[in-house]
């Protein structure tokens, strides 16, 4: 399977790197060009510096024979014009966009764009082949919908102190489903530390969003 990612921030190198070690093929589209040498280093793979809203550079990514074209920078903005040109103009199959501000799932769903916010969701979605929505049906709570949530805890002076995750009140209705601490992804057990910088991805049903997010940040 050919995948063109673009982003090379900590969820493009993640996804890449988990892509490629199962087998794909794996270019990555990146602006900034310090990062350029380092993502190289990294994955293995083709870097192209340039803006993936520019159709030279989706070409240069040979993006009409791509399998799966992900957007996974922290712009929704530009995830959005990319997968749209990737869609469009090179008729990509499957087509896959982190979405950072859940406001805008909507907007990304009706234009036919795989709206996440997880890396590891992205990587799941690409190499099973599943749905948005199946792969919510898959590990979803019983008895509603679940929504994908991605909360990070703060670093500094506003950092609430390590814990584990079973000495956290979390509402009733959550899963957490990964712990991403750095370039690392910790499977979550109820001895699992949250630390300050830990990036935390979990199901939850839509209205206990503010609950999950008060009790991992200590403000409830």
């Amino acid at each position: 399977m050919y995948v063109v990612i673009v982003g090379g921030g900590r969820i493009g190198r993640y996804v890449a790197r988990d892509l490629v070690r199962n087998g794909h093929d794996v270019t990555i589209i990146e602006l900034k060009g310090d990062r350029v040498e380092t993502l190289v280093a990294e994955t293995g793979v083709l870097v192209i510096e340039g803006d993936a809203a520019d159709l030279r550079y989706l070409e240069q990514a040979h993006t009409e024979r791509a399998d799966v074209f992900v957007a996974t920078t922290h712009e929704d903005e530009l995830n959005l014009v990319a997968c749209q040109l990737a869609r469009v103009e090179f008729a990509t199959k499957r087509v896959i966009s982190r979405v950072n501000d859940p406001n805008n799932v909507e907007i990304f769903q009706a234009l036919g764009i795989e709206a996440v916010s997880s890396t590891r969701l992205i990587s799941e979605l690409i190499e099973n082949e599943f749905s948005v929505g199946e792969l919510i049906h898959l590990t979803s709570l019983r008895g509603g919908r679940a929504s994908i949530v991605e909360i990070r805890i703060p670093t500094g002076d506003s950092a609430p102190p390590a814990r584990r995750l079973d000495e956290i009140p979390l509402p009733e209705d959550v899963v957490i489903v990964a712990v991403f601490r750095g370039d690392e992804a910790v499977i979550p057990r109820g001895g699992t530390q949250v630390v300050a910088g830990d990036e935390i991805i979990a199901l939850t049903r839509p209205e206990s969003g503010d609950a999950l997010t008060a009790a991992l940040l200590g403000t409830g």
